[in-house]
């Protein structure tokens, strides 16, 4: 179940519990997004991971300060990082800054459409995950959600670097053909 709201009441959870096990699964689909997101916006790998950590440690002395009223989980994590990272741009800045600066500019809110469209998408592709066999989704999870090079996988696993590559390989064929039947289905 990967929504907003499920994302929300772990949260809540986390707030008013201090529950470990939902605040991991909130760092195990956060964190790596958020490193993701603020390497999209130009921080180096090492930065946008110590912010996304940052972030993720505000959750947890902050979950208090979360409104799911107000906004969604993502929303609300992706305006913390978006804000830690400007704070690191004004410290190292030792010279006044750019009001012109990208990362410095407002984000704009997503249309409404996107945001369903992007939600629909995300469940059709969770679920085509669920289908593949464990060990092409433990490859993809650690490929393109934790963001291992091949080489690190197949260190980490165990498996000859080839066999992970085919593996992912495999995983993407089978993941487009039920994406594509499951669109195929909406069509109809």
């Amino acid at each position: 179940m990967a929504n907003t709201q499920y994302y929300s009441e772990l949260i809540v959870k986390v707030a008013a519990e201090r529950d470990k096990a939902a605040f991991i699964e909130l760092f195990d689909h956060f964190a790596p997004r958020l490193k993701g997101y603020l390497m999209r916006q130009g921080a180096e790998a090492g930065v946008a991971e110590d912010v996304a950590q940052d972030v993720m440690v505000t959750l947890w002395r902050k979950a208090h300060l979360f409104d799911p009223e107000k906004s969604s989980a993502s929303t609300w994590l992706f305006r913390i990082a978006r804000n830690r990272r400007i704070d690191r741009l004004r410290r190292q800045k030792t010279a006044e800054l750019d009001p012109e600066e990208p990362a410095l500019q407002p984000v704009p809110l997503p249309d409404v459409a996107d945001e369903m469209d992007a939600r629909l998408r995300e469940t059709r592709v969770q679920a085509a995950l669920r289908q593949l066999p464990d060990e092409q989704r433990q490859v993809v999870r650690l490929a393109f959600f934790i963001g291992q090079s091949h080489s690190e996988i197949a260190e980490e696993t165990g498996l000859p670097l080839g066999t992970v590559k085919s593996r992912i390989r495999l995983a993407f064929g089978r993941l487009r053909q039920l994406l594509e039947a499951d669109e195929a289905v909406d069509v109809d």
